[in-house]
């Protein structure tokens, strides 16, 4: 049986081959959620192999553009979140549809902000960290296969040669999007729907600059969204809701501007189209994550539409909360039920994303009178209504998602933590060890295992023990070290776990 291993440098991108992974991870598809979760798994010490069909290169063709602050917290504990600002765009507002604009200057988070910036920015940055820590790369490898049982999993893939080989792992990820290979083999359905046809994308070059960093509107049938790249042209998504044609329709660059036209006015002198295509957005949702030694990730598990700008932050969100809890289970360190967490914390998540999105997208094409009003009622509420629209904010970016707490637990259990400063450092600087951080009272010292030592600069009293991705896994106040050592035993954490 042939195996695949890590190696830890640039050339072992394109090809399979080296020592056997048993006891690590595959990861298939290597988009920003299978990047980023191959990552940790490597920085981690874990043998971890990335299994992508498509030739090595990063396609400017995709379709995300924005980084939400959630995510951008999460890139931070990893050490990478200032280098993506820096050829990023900052916004410090969201545009929805016409009356409704979120002020993110409020958010509790070093990122007040959504960072405007190209999918194949975040892969590239993602895939050299995960290359420097050591994940080996398939790529022009397709999985045909896929078996497991108590012990593993074994994947059939076939290569850029055409030969077929078998490699083994303790766990794998199906982090390979919306028509996903690892979920069918598993035999889990996909329900759901399309629910916006013939969507137009295209880069082009502009004449005239929008009024705005983002620009969005709706009239009539149409709707425009237009965003900057940072080499000069610009994405246009357009759809013209009286015009129902296949993906595979030619596209020519009158009909965007056509559809531009109508929804903003004006189309801004496009021209030099370097690519165009259809497409249509899906709302659909796999019932479950799991399925024995096996996860699905990012669009694998779930795919939204456009709206807010939600589905490659997701699944990077997907992947932070999976990645540790992996590690924890090929140590061998696992709590019981510990990676059915996984699913329990984040179909929810998914689950509201599809509900959010889709109710933006079918308020801003807005139609009838009475929808219309909806509309307008539903922005007024949001637009005047403080709690509502924190929790809106908090929704969109991220920074407002918390997981389920076991009945009883401290009120602080679930909840992400921000980027506090400590006595020492930041949050988001400890966290980029990997391991769980404990922060105690600044007069206190208690022992605490593979946990990184932290405490508070102020004069606080609640010892926090944070996850690996930011989540509160236990709290109390006034905390003894009986209580401490109970709960990193539960967490795997302890010294001697």
């Amino acid at each position: 049986m042939n195996g695949i291993g890590g190696t830890g440098d640039s050339s072992s991108i394109g090809g399979i081959g080296g020592v056997d992974v048993g006891k690590g991870v595959v990861v298939v598809g290597a988009g920003p959620t299978g990047l980023l979760l191959a990552g940790d798994l490597a920085a981690a010490g874990v043998a971890v192999t990335l299994v992508e069909k498509r030739a090595h290169g990063i396609s400017n063709l995709s379709r995300a553009l924005v980084v939400h602050a959630r995510t951008l917290e999460q890139f931070d504990a990893r050490g990478i979140a200032d280098e993506l600002e820096a050829v990023g765009e900052p916004l410090g507002e969201l545009r929805l549809f016409d009356r409704l604009t979120l002020d993110l200057g409020q958010l509790r988070s070093r990122f007040r902000h959504v960072l405007v910036l190209p999918q194949y920015e975040v892969e590239k940055v993602l895939e050299r960290r995960a290359v420097k820590a050591g994940v080996r790369f398939a790529y022009e490898t397709e999985l045909v296969g896929l078996t497991q049982d108590a012990h593993g999993v074994r994947l059939d893939v076939r290569g850029p040669d055409g030969a077929t080989q078998t490699l083994t792992a303790a766990y794998a990820v199906g982090a390979d999007g919306l028509r996903s290979g690892v979920r069918e083999a598993v035999g889990l359905p996909f329900p759901g729907r399309s629910v916006i046809r013939s969507l137009v994308l295209a880069d082009v070059r502009l004449t005239e600059r929008p009024p705005a960093l983002l620009t969005v509107d709706t009239a009539g049938d149409a709707f425009a969204f237009i965003a900057p790249f940072a080499d000069g042209y610009h994405r246009v998504i357009g759809w013209d809701r009286s015009r129902n044609v296949p993906d595979s329709e030619p596209l020519d660059l009158d009909e965007v501007r056509g559809i531009v036209r109508q929804a903003l006015g004006r189309d801004f002198g496009m021209h030099d189209a370097r690519w165009m295509s259809r497409f249509h957005s899906d709302e659909r949702q796999a019932p479950a994550y799991r399925v024995g030694r096996v996860f699905l990730a990012g669009d694998a598990a779930h795919v939204h539409s456009p709206a807010g700008g939600q589905g490659m932050n997701t699944g990077l969100q997907d992947a932070a909360n999976l990645s540790w809890k992996l590690v924890a289970a090929v140590e061998g360190r696992a709590p019981q039920g510990l990676l059915d967490t996984y699913e329990a914390e984040r179909h929810p998540v998914g689950k509201a994303v599809l509900r959010s999105s889709g109710g933006l997208v079918r308020f801003a094409m807005a139609k009838r009178p009475w929808t219309r009003a909806a509309r307008g009622l539903f922005a007024a509420v949001v637009s005047r209504v403080g709690p509502v629209r924190t929790r809106a904010v908090g929704r969109i970016t991220g920074v407002g998602i918390s997981y389920p707490a076991p009945r009883g637990a401290h009120r602080l259990v679930g909840r992400r933590v921000p980027d506090v400063t400590l006595a020492t450092g930041r949050l988001h600087e400890l966290l980029r060890a990997g391991e769980f951080v404990l922060i105690a009272p600044r007069d206190v010292a208690f022992e605490t295992g593979r946990a990184v030592p932290a405490h508070w600069s102020s004069a606080r009293r609640t010892t926090l023990l944070v996850r690996p991705d930011g989540h509160v896994a236990w709290a109390a106040e006034e905390a003894d070290a009986g209580a401490v050592e109970v709960a990193l035993g539960e967490w795997g954490v302890r010294g001697d776990g």
